[in-house]
């Protein structure tokens, strides 16, 4: 997984945790470990009454051991997104 990440650097990526949190943010940078660096990155808090809040957090890191799921986003799409308008039940933690 790590090598297929360096495609990733500088970036817009998604990440979830395991815990079924969603990550939005430039990737800087990772180890071995799959540590991850956002920059100018952004949580987004799915409701199913409310819409999608998003949280501002800046630099964040992720440990490696959080990370579920990293992915490109494709920043042409995600602009056009009414998040206020999309409703949806939050992602559940990851059950081993």
């Amino acid at each position: 997984m790590a090598s297929g990440l360096e495609n990733y650097i500088n970036q817009t990526v998604s990440v979830i945790t395991s815990d079924g949190r969603n990550f939005i943010g430039t990737l800087k940078g990772f180890d071995q470990t799959i540590n991850i660096i956002l920059d100018e990155s952004h949580e987004r808090v799915f409701s199913s009454s409310t819409g999608v809040a998003q949280v501002v957090l800046g630099l964040h890191i992720i440990r490696g051991d959080n990370v579920a799921i990293v992915g490109q986003i494709d920043e042409s799409i995600d602009s056009r997104l009414d998040l206020g308008n999309i409703k949806a039940e939050p992602l559940g933690a990851i059950v081993h």
